[in-house]
Parts: C-alpha cells; structure tokens; sequence
C-alpha cells in the first residue's frame, strides 16, 4: 500500500498522478463528491479506489487509512452499495421501448470497460450485468458478482451514460425475487419449460385429441376471440383456422398464465421501472409471425406490459458464429416479427446475437433501429485471442483441454461445429494462434467450455487455469479493451448504431 501513498498524497491536492511506474491510474474515474475526491487504480492486479477527505461518503467506505483522511478501499460488494448509495449513475437502470439496447454479457468480470468504450457516444444503451443462472453456474458466481464488476467499471470508466443489469433467461420465481431484490433492472422470463414441444409436430389429429382434453371454458374463450377470425397488424394480415388455433394454445397457453403471474406477482409490484422480457426463443420450436402475435395478444388483454420480446426466429443462431440459414426467409419472417412488435409497442429482441452479422443489417432496418441485441460468450472469445496472442504455451493447454472436455458441454448448448476441421494444434505457429478465433469451429469449442475452463481443479484443489488466466487479462488489459472496441464495435456498425 505505500506505493499508493504518493498518489493519495496528490488527491489532496487535487491532482491525479498520471506517470507512475507501479500503479495504473484511471484518470476517468477521477470525482469529487462533497468533501470526499475519488480515483480508481490497479497495483500489481488489484485494483483499489483511493478516497480523501471527510464525511459521511468517506466514513462509509471500508478501506486502510494510509495516512490521515487517506484511504485504500478495495474493489468488494459493500463498497460498490457505498458507490450506489452516492453515485446514482453506478446504480442500474431500465430503458423502456424507445432506444436501442445491447446486452453485453462478462462472464469474467473484466470486459465491462472495453464494452463502456464500445458503445460511448453510439446511439444505443449497455446492458452491462448479464448473465444466464446457467452462465452464473458454470462459472460459480453470483448475481452479485456481476452487479459488482459493471457497477466499479462505470465508476472506473466515469461512465454517466446509464447502464443496465439483467436477471438473464430467468425460469425459477425463487430466482426472480432475487434478482429483484438485488436491483436488476431487467428480468428475462425464460418460458421454455411452459412450452409443450410436441404441439408443433404433432399430427393434425394428435393435435385435436390433445386440444379436446382442455376445460371447455378456455376452449370456448380462445375460439371466440380467434377462430377464422382475420387481423391487421401494420398491414399484415393474420388468419386463425381450427388448426392453427389450437395448435397455438397447446404450444402457449400454459406459458402465457406463467408470463401473466410473474408479471402481476412481481414486475407490477416493484416501485421502479423494469424492463421485462419475454423469452420463448430456448426451445426448438421455431415462432411463426402468427404465434408471435397470438402470444402478444393475449399477453396486451392482460394488460402485461413487456418492453422487449424474443421469438425462436428460423434458422440457427448458434453460439459464437454467425447466422445460418436461408436469409431471404429471415427477411420475410424477421419483417413480419417487427410489424407485431411495433404494434404492441415492444421491441424484438434478438437473443444469442453475438456475431450475427449477415443479419444485423436486416435487424437494423426493419425495427428501425430499436431492438435489444443479446450478447455473451463472444467477449470471452476475444479474452481468449489476447491469450493466443500473448501466452501461447498456456493457449496450448487450454485448447487441449477444451477439446477433451468438449461432448461434457452438450448437455447444456447446442452447437455443431466440424472439430475435425480445426488444423491440430502441432501444425499452428505460436504466431498464428490467434486465428483459431477466426474459425467457426474453434470459436464453439472455446464458446462452450468456459466453465470447465475456468472452474477445473488440480488434485490439490488450485485452480489450473484461472488464476494465470485472469494475471494475463489483468497484465494485458488495454490489449483485450482494443480487440473488444473492435469486435463489439463491428457488431454496432452493422447494426448501424
């Protein structure tokens, strides 16, 4: 801590030491609030924020007094409640249906501040605290951990733009209190476990037997309100039979009394703006334009309001790469998508979006220009080219040990890449290690093994991989903040953001 004294010594002065030796300095992290002066810095790979001064804002930060009205506060949950309580812009907020926004996913804590840079000054809002109760368990942490890393890197980045915090593909209501309770800003209502997968291949037949068995009650509604009824959405017209009704209440019905209770039993109930979702996209059934109204028209007489809502679009939008599929019917379908959510005054939401840029621009134009795009594991992949790039021995062993490890993770992803195509490991340079970032295959192997990468043990109990791999970010944080501006940024600008 005495290398941090001179610079504390500054800070009483006013001024912030920007040539130093040992210590980073986060010149953009530098504020003053009341009597108390604020600056955020790493030394070796712990970062610290540094506080001067007196008063209540100085009192409540738990750190070591160095010298006298001098602190060194490390970076822990109840200092970043300290910087909620004092600083609103570090404290999570919704963004409605008017503005684009991008959800940006750190599985490792880290990118939060290569992603602030991406989107500062681009027309379009982070969702920076974003992750899956999956992703929360592959990589054991907590919806706190992730509040933490986003809310210490808007402080460090100074960033008063507003950001937000998602309680991503949420299925469990223990899980929505939770997240509630923390200041989540967003819930992702994940209904995939509430849609009967069989209703979209059954058979017309099966399809009537299983409709018959319903309570004559909710047949007789759903056919007064649909059947061989017409209706116009923005020009689009869209016609239930007997057949398509009922296949639609069997595949929905179940889900949508699920969407109506959590949004009345906690969404309504909270005294903040929430940006609520609807995800029905994490299952194999594909949503026609047609399902996708009959959901949100039932969802709008039950007065839920939702701000944005993921169909299951044709195709594939596999984990990592880009869209696969015939992209003259994405158009069609993907217009027809935007037509019904710009009737119900929601946005489309476009989930597993990382790196689907063949279908960006089609987005782009159709929603005008206001969606939510959800991103994930494709910052870890660039986390990961860093380390090509700068440690290729230790990429070495993590690539050797994706590709043991990688039937473990079909369990919990669907993704089909051609492994036999990857050139082995024996044929690349250390050189051009990197460039298995650029291959498909390579990318979904990295994609889906991170928790085992991050999580697997020696028999002594250390990590073997994570704590090196987190020194090497650490070490080499402006080069993974530039391969983020990149990558992210082109994800932007083929969104015309």
């Amino acid at each position: 801590m005495e290398k941090l004294i001179p610079i504390i010594e500054l800070l009483k002065q006013g001024k912030v030491a920007v040539d130093t030796t040992d210590v980073k300095v986060y010149e953009k992290s530098n504020t003053k609030h009341d009597n108390v002066q604020m600056l955020m810095v790493k030394l070796e790979s712990n970062k610290y924020i540094l506080a001067v001064g007196s008063g209540p804002l100085y009192d409540e930060l738990t750190g070591e007094e160095v010298i006298k009205k001098g602190k060194v506060c490390s970076l822990t949950h109840e200092n970043r409640l300290v910087l909620n309580r004092y600083f609103d812009y570090t404290v999570p907020r919704a963004f409605g249906t008017k503005v684009a926004t991008i959800g940006l996913g750190d599985r490792l804590g880290l990118a939060s501040p290569g992603h602030i840079e991406t989107v500062r000054d681009r027309n379009v809002s982070p969702v920076l605290a974003q992750q899956s109760i999956r992703e929360l368990s592959l990589t054991n942490r907590t919806m706190n951990d992730i509040l933490d890393a986003a809310a210490f890197a808007v402080f460090q980045e100074g960033y008063e733009d507003g950001y937000g915090a998602d309680g991503d593909h949420i299925k469990e209501e223990s899980d929505i209190r939770h997240a509630l309770s923390l200041g989540m800003s967003m819930i992702t209502l994940d209904c995939s476990e509430q849609i009967d997968k069989t209703a979209e291949e059954a058979s017309s037949e099966t399809v009537q037997i299983e409709y018959n068995k319903l309570p004559e009650d909710i047949k007789i509604r759903y056919e007064d309100h649909y059947l061989n009824k017409t209706f116009q959405v923005n020009g689009l017209s869209l016609t239930f039979d007997n057949i398509s009704l009922m296949r639609n209440v069997l595949l929905y019905h179940t889900a949508i009394k699920y969407m109506t209770h959590v949004y009345n039993k906690y969404i309504s109930k909270e005294n903040r703006p929430i940006d609520f979702e609807i995800s029905i996209d994490e299952t194999e059934t594909i949503t026609s334009p047609l399902s996708h109204f009959f959901v949100a028209n039932e969802l709008s007489q039950k007065n839920v309001k939702l701000v944005s809502l993921a169909p299951k679009f044709c195709g594939e939008f596999q984990k990592g790469i880009d869209y696969i599929g015939d992209l003259e019917q994405f158009e069609k379908e993907l217009s027809e998508h935007a037509l019904i959510a710009e009737h119900f005054g929601y946005k489309l939401s476009i989930h597993s979006g990382s790196d689907k840029f063949k279908v960006f621009p089609i987005i782009a134009k159709y929603t005008k220009g206001v969606f939510h795009v959800k991103t994930a594991g494709t910052n870890w992949l660039e986390a990961i080219r860093v380390i090509a790039k700068t440690n290729p021995s230790f990429y070495r062993k993590m690539h050797e040990f994706a590709l043991e490890h990688f039937e473990e993770t079909l369990k919990y992803y669907h993704v089909t890449p051609d492994l036999d195509g990857v050139q082995p490991l024996e044929n690349v340079a250390d050189t051009d290690l990197p460039d298995y970032m650029n291959d498909d295959a390579a990318r979904q192997l990295f994609h889906v093994t991170y928790g085992l990468i991050l999580t697997h043990k020696d028999d002594s109990g250390d990590y073997v991989f994570k704590d090196d791999f987190f020194k090497m970010l650490s070490k080499h944080e402006t080069e993974y903040t530039d391969e983020l501006v990149r990558h992210i940024g082109r994800h932007a600008d083929m969104l015309g953001l």
